[in-house]
C-alpha cells in the first residue's frame, strides 16, 4: 500500500507575524501548485490566521501545536478543535515530548485530545518517543508501546487509519543527535506491527508514521528511504525556507 509522504514543520514558540508570513510564502512558492508530498505548517496559535492567509488555495496545509479537549466554556487561554478548524487548520500536533515533559501531559490527556480532534475533523499527529535513559536501558519498545496504547485508548478501527504518528526520540529533539536510519526504521517497524495487533494489519498499513528529531536536508534522504518511515516532523529546520524545502525535496 502506498502511503503519501507527510512533512510537517513544527515552528514551536518562534516567529512574529511578518516572519511567519514570509516563511509560509517561501515554502508555498517552492512547493508550487501540486506536490506528491503532503506539506503541513504548524505555527504558533497567534499566527495561524496569518499562515492560512498565505496558504489558502495551495497544497500546503496548516496545523496547530495543541488543542483543549472541550467545547466552548470557561477555559481561559485554551483553544478547542472547532476554533482551530474555523481558522483553517486541518492538522493538530498532540502529545509532543515538550508538552509531556514541561506541561505534565499524560497519555490519558493525549487520548482525550485525540478524540476531540477527530470529533472536530482535525487530523491528529500523535507524538511518542523515549528519553536517552530509557533507550540506554533498552526500554524503547516498552515506552513507545505504552505511549501508543495510552494515547490511542478508545480509538476504533474506522478512524485509526487516518491518524498520523510521529516517532520522536526525546534524546534527538533539538540536540543535533539523530537516530541512525536503522534505529529509526526499527522503531517505526515496531510501531506498525503494534498497530496491526491493536487494530488490523490493513489499518496498520494505512497509518503514516513520521520520524522527528534533528531532521535536516543532509540526513532526510536516508531516513525517508526506509520502508516504514512515511515522513518527518521537523523542528528547527522548518524555520528556514531552504532547509525545510530541502527536506521536502528528499
Amino acid at each position: 500500500m502506498t502511503r503519501r509522504t507527510i512533512i510537517a514543520g513544527n515552528w514551536k514558540m518562534n516567529m512574529r507575524s511578518a516572519s511567519a508570513r514570509s516563511l509560509a510564502k517561501g515554502i508555498v512558492d517552492a512547493v508550487g501548485k501540486t506536490s506528491d508530498v503532503e506539506v503541513v505548517l504548524c505555527p504558533p496559535a497567534a499566527y495561524i490566521g496569518a499562515v492560512t492567509d498565505v496558504t489558502a488555495g495551495t497544497p500546503v496545509e496548516v496545523g496547530a501545536q495543541n488543542l483543549f479537549p472541550a467545547d466552548d466554556g470557561a477555559f481561559t487561554g485554551e483553544l478547542n478543535a472547532d476554533m482551530l478548524t474555523d481558522v483553517g487548520c486541518r492538522y493538530v500536533i498532540l502529545g509532543h515530548s515538550e508538552r509531556r515533559q514541561l506541561m505534565g501531559e499524560a497519555d490519558a490527556d493525549v487520548s482525550k485530545k485525540l478524540h476531540a480532534a477527530l470529533a472536530g475533523n482535525l487530523v491528529p499527529i500523535v507524538c511518542v518517543g523515549e528519553t536517552l535513559e530509557q533507550r540506554e536501558a533498552d526500554e524503547t519498545e516498552a515506552v513507545v508501546e505504552s505511549q501508543i496504547r495510552g494515547s490511542l485508548e478508545g480509538l476504533d478501527e474506522a478512524r485509526a487509519a487516518g491518524i498520523v504518528i510521529a516517532y520522536e526520540p526525546v534524546w534527538a529533539i533539538g540536540t543535533g543527535k539523530v537516530a541512525t536510519k536503522e534505529q529509526a526504521e526499527a522503531v517505526h517497524a515496531f510501531i506498525r506491527e503494534l498497530l496491526g495487533k491493536m487494530f488490523t494489519p490493513d489499518v496498520a498499513a494505512q497509518v503514516r508514521i513520521q520520524y522527528g528529531g534533528s531532521v535536516k536536508p543532509g540526513n532526510a534522504a536516508e531516513l525517508l528511504a526506509q520502508p516504514n518511515i512515511d515522513g518527518a516532523l521537523v523542528g528547527g529546520a522548518s524555520l528556514k525556507v531552504d532547509d525545510f524545502v530541502g527536506i521536502i525535496q528528499c
